[in-house]
């Protein structure tokens, strides 16, 4: 049985957390002492030794279990169920302004809530 796919491209994965984190490329590559063009070789890699990992997870601030479990499907599902919760929850009671402003609210609420589940994710192991 073939192992899924979100297991198998580390470089990818070190993308997406690069990526979450706010990071550029060239910022990655002076922490762990490399150029641009090897960070993005790195990047299409499928593979990365565990030196190179290390260094890397230390850089972004992960541990290197975070990046290889890291499941971005498991982050955009998160990330939607608390966009939705946030849509069924608004009153349509209110004057036009209230609603915009609860729906700015909730909206701000639930960025906090995906940035501090980011976090975790990317802190868990």
């Amino acid at each position: 049985m073939p192992e899924p796919l979100f297991k198998l491209h580390i470089g990818r994965k070190i993308e997406r957390i690069r990526e979450l984190r706010g990071m550029k490329q060239d910022a990655l590559a002076s922490e762990i002492g490399v150029s641009q063009q090897t960070v993005s070789r790195i990047e299409q890699s499928e593979n990365v030794d565990e030196e190179k990992l290390r260094l890397i997870a230390k850089a972004l601030g992960v541990t290197v279990e975070t990046i290889k479990n890291f499941n971005e499907e498991q982050v955009i599902y998160n990330i939607q169920n608390n966009y939705d919760n946030a849509k069924q929850n608004i009153n349509y009671q209110n004057h036009p302004i209230e609603k915009i402003t609860e729906l700015y609210e909730r909206l701000l609420q639930s960025e906090r809530e995906k940035s501090a589940l980011l976090e975790a994710l990317l802190k868990k192991k």
